[in-house]
């Protein structure tokens, strides 16, 4: 059974979400998404004595609301198990895009999309074989550390195995240091930049630019054999920059549909027939928009 991710209290005022959650009462959980990330607005992530540009600056920083416009065209690359995905060098508008983890997050977010949650091993292994067939060597996932107000909740101490969510579904990850019920390996990586300068490996995730310059590393992103490890999952400061893959929202698109009834915002292709392999492999769909 998956567990949504709820710190215990955040403060959220988007554009006066408040008055829009209450009318909203069938699809609260929308809301409950924006609020696991409110850290835009009030983070408790350790200050660094270094240059500011090396923190995760979110002072007035906030997490965009939908926009129907692109809802309706947002673009499919592929699809698996009804969701749709971009990857943001497929597509005109994002051709170029290199970000950090909360602008990506927003840009997906415009389409009633958010960055991809790596739910099931088929999602990250299909993934996975992107970054590999694409010769990428990173992307941003919706992978988040819970570190901002409201996660001193014991159930998710310590942070850095137990406070873990996909902050695109709301989903609590498994704790870091053992294999994800369902999962045949461990998607983290078994080492990184710690490795080294140590005698063994060491494992991620491993905040390993707090020590350098202050930086908590409180973003997930996928890295391609960076560290000789294959694909694996890494944490990151988020002020890094990167391309991403968005992927549809269930909520989103909810909240989005029952809020413009009268708008026509489609469901993703099928996936494709003629794949029988359990992972789908990436195509480049049409899109124009």
């Amino acid at each position: 059974m998956q567990k949504t991710f709820k710190p215990n209290r955040v403060t959220v005022s988007l554009y006066s979400a408040t008055n829009v959650i209450m009318g909203l009462r069938n699809i609260g959980c929308v809301f409950c998404l924006i609020a696991t990330v409110a850290y835009a607005m009030d983070t408790t992530t350790p200050s660094s004595t270094s240059d500011a540009a090396t923190t995760e600056d979110t002072k007035g920083r906030i997490l965009s609301l939908p926009d129907v416009e692109k809802c309706k065209t947002r673009p499919f690359n592929f699809t698996l198990n009804g969701h749709g995905y971009f990857y943001s060098g497929w597509v005109d508008a994002h051709k170029s895009d290199k970000v950090d983890w909360l602008e990506a997050r927003n840009t997906c977010r415009e389409y009633c999309m958010d960055l991809v949650s790596l739910e099931t091993p088929t999602e990250n292994e299909m993934v996975e074989k992107f970054l590999e067939d694409e010769d990428l060597p990173y992307i941003w996932t919706s992978g988040r550390l819970c570190n901002f107000k409201g996660c001193d909740r014991d159930d998710l101490q310590p942070a850095t195995v137990n406070g873990w969510f996909w902050s695109g579904s709301g989903v609590k990850m498994a704790p870091t240091n053992s294999t994800p019920p369902g999962w045949s390996y461990q998607p983290w990586s078994y080492t990184g930049h710690k490795s080294q300068f140590a005698d063994k490996d060491v494992a991620q995730p491993d905040n390993a630019e707090f020590d350098i310059n202050g930086s908590v590393e409180a973003c997930m992103g996928l890295l391609n054999d960076i560290y000789e490890d294959g694909v694996k999952w890494h944490d990151i400061a988020c002020y890094h920059t990167k391309p991403f893959i968005c992927e549809d929202s269930d909520q989103l698109l909810e909240f989005m549909r029952t809020s413009k009834p009268d708008e026509d915002i489609p469901e993703p292709p099928e996936d494709d027939e003629d794949d029988e392999s359990e992972v789908r492999r990436f195509r480049r769909r049409p899109f124009s928009g």
